[in-house]
């Protein structure tokens, strides 16, 4: 449907007040971002880890909760970050550390979503936990090669939510259409929550293959050679959203993208097996997985 002169006019300062939010959003703290390039390089001291996090004791406080946390399932207490290197190696310490700067954001009630304090964090983490028994199913990429992108793939509402709130019902009016969500933002906002938390992570220097993930994690079939790490997050949260939804139309209308599943090498009965054994997990999420 073409828009009107007006409609346009309407749409590009929508956009633009869009743009304006994405480019005042906080920035990722800064010990996260100096223990992020650290990691990056080979043979590094723990010593080193510990220095650069020692000046920020509130998020030491959280990676240690978090890697105490229900998530992670680990048998004994751990109670340093020199323990939690060692117990957990660099990259899922590294993993723990870029939740710990985002919880904070990720924890509190999101407008426009209808999502209460706790939820968007929870669902979050649970996508992760998701996209990490489907790397199982593939030999051609880990489960510490989708963790992040999986936790990091509804940013874009921290920044949206207050867009979709002014303009509920006329995208209420598209989605009771059976259009999907993201489709019925594009329309009326000009851009949709992927595409914004793929901004608010190119703005935060993350690499590019978990920029693409964020970004195409409800249409992966759009891009041509499309990486298993954004299959995968698109068919996580496909998992965990039919898993949170008890109405049977709207399950099946979350069914995957044969191609998706083929592409991935996982068949039908594997793909309900998956799903049984996240929606126990989900049943069992503790409010241990929220930040005080």
């Amino acid at each position: 449907m073409e828009l009107s002169k007006e409609d346009r006019l309407v749409k590009n300062d929508i956009l633009a007040r869009i743009m304006l939010k994405v480019s005042s959003f906080p920035s990722m703290p800064q010990t996260g971002v100096k223990l992020m390039a650290l990691l990056e390089q080979k043979d590094i001291a723990i010593d080193e880890i510990t220095q650069v996090m020692r000046h920020d004791p509130g998020l030491t406080a959280n990676v240690l909760k978090l890697a105490n946390s229900a998530y992670f399932g680990i048998p004994s207490k751990i109670g340093s970050l020199k323990h939690a290197v060692m117990f957990l190696g660099l990259k899922r310490f590294t993993q723990i550390v870029i939740a710990a700067c985002v919880s904070d954001h990720m924890d509190g009630a999101v407008e426009g979503y209808d999502l209460p304090p706790g939820e968007l964090w929870h669902h979050s983490i649970a996508v992760s936990n998701a996209a990490e028994a489907l790397a199982k199913y593939n030999k051609n990429i880990t489960a510490e090669d989708v963790f992040t992108p999986a936790l990091l793939h509804d940013m874009g509402k921290l920044v949206l939510g207050t867009f979709v709130k002014e303009e509920f019902h006329n995208i209420k009016k598209i989605t009771a259409q059976g259009v999907p969500l993201e489709v019925a933002e594009n329309m009326i906002l000009g851009t949709d929550h992927a595409e914004i938390g793929a901004q608010i992570l190119a703005n935060w220097s993350f690499p590019s293959d978990v920029i693409d993930a964020v970004r195409w994690h409800h249409n992966p079939e759009r891009i041509k050679n499309s990486k298993l790490q954004t299959e995968i997050v698109y068919l996580s949260n496909l998992l965990c959203q039919a898993c949170d939804n008890g109405d049977s139309a709207e399950r099946k209308s979350l069914m995957p993208s044969a191609v998706v599943l083929d592409r991935l090498g996982i068949k039908s009965d594997q793909y309900e097996l998956i799903s049984n054994k996240v929606s126990i997990w989900l049943n069992k999420l503790a409010d241990s997985l929220t930040f005080d």
